[in-house]
């Protein structure tokens, strides 16, 4: 392993990790807040980008990103008044059948607006480049800015939190919202603000993850499982948890879909013989950037095994 290899690797599962936390962050605010474990999360971050493509066709990309994140959130924020709000006396099951009802009804939309092949949804000129050439490799602009934003919405959302007025009543309103209720702040309110902010902060993650990875209808269900792992893994709740399940993640990910080495070959190097004819030889032979899409799942097993709780998370009884 080279320090080429290393580095570049490194950044690359940083930023990966970075959009991952993007998307998790929204999802693990909506389910700190609110107890709602929305399946539909993913389906914002395909809105976002969808948005996103076509504002820049009309007024160029910077302002696309402040504006299609507002527009993503003010769907999501109308869809918790006036159709979650509705089914949430009613237990959680209800609540996973209407946002289950939401991504597939979002899908269908963004198909029938967009069609149901990729658009052609590119970098602006300032992001198009190598940031940094180490050892004959490149480093693109495009990931190392969404490392940027991912940080700054990091700062941002923890400073709304614990700086702020408007955090102090998020946290209270999730601990004891009665209490909250008569002091005279409008706890239904604030719930819908926070689904609104979730479903920003995912469709923001589709405006610069877009133009980077593709954009197309399967770009949500292709995140969607991830995603659930990282909020698992980190913590329920846990936006610190699933900072850091994110990278962890995305590190490992993108270091095992880059190496070619299997089981048979690290037992060829310590001198037994491996072949077509030794037991479970196919198994042995797979490499790791094979069994690459498995790793998450695989990780999230064993911390259900050995740390229920996960990461960073706390049980309650």
């Amino acid at each position: 392993m080279n320090v080429e290899f290393f580095v570049i690797s490194l950044l690359n599962g940083v930023s990966y990790g970075l959009l991952l936390f993007m998307l998790s962050s929204g999802l693990t605010l909506i389910f700190s807040m609110m107890g709602v474990l929305n399946f539909a999360h993913t389906s914002f971050y395909m809105l976002g980008a969808y948005v996103a493509y076509t504002l820049s066709g009309i007024i160029g990309f910077w302002p696309a990103l402040f504006i299609a994140p507002l527009l993503v959130g003010a769907l999501g924020a109308a869809f918790e008044r006036y159709s979650l709000r509705r089914v949430h006396k009613f237990g959680h099951v209800p609540e996973l059948l209407v946002t289950f009802g939401l991504s597939y009804l979002i899908l269908e939309v963004v198909q029938l607006v967009w069609g149901r092949s990729t658009v052609p949804y590119g970098l602006p000129s300032q992001l198009q480049g190598p940031l940094f050439t180490l050892y004959g490799t490149q480093f693109p602009k495009s990931r190392s800015f969404i490392m940027l934003v991912a940080l700054l919405m990091l700062l941002s959302v923890w400073l709304l939190l614990t700086r702020t007025r408007i955090g102090l009543v998020i946290q209270a309103a999730l601990k004891h919202p009665e209490m909250v209720e008569a002091l005279g702040h409008n706890v239904p309110r604030v719930f819908m603000l926070v689904f609104g902010g979730g479903a920003a902060l995912a469709g923001l993650a589709g405006v610069v993850g877009g133009n980077t990875y593709v954009t197309e209808p399967a770009m949500a269900a292709s995140v969607g499982s991830i995603i659930f792992v990282v909020v698992v893994v980190g913590g329920m709740g846990s936006l610190a948890g699933a900072f850091l399940a994110s990278l962890l993640i995305g590190i490992i990910q993108t270091f095992a879909v880059a190496m070619d080495q299997s089981m048979a070959t690290g037992l060829r190097a310590i001198g037994m013989a491996v072949n077509e004819s030794t037991f479970g030889y196919p198994l042995l032979n797979l490499t790791i950037s094979q069994v690459a899409p498995i790793l998450p799942y695989l990780f999230l097993v064993l911390i259900l095994i050995f740390r229920p709780k996960g990461l960073l998370g706390t049980r309650e009884d």
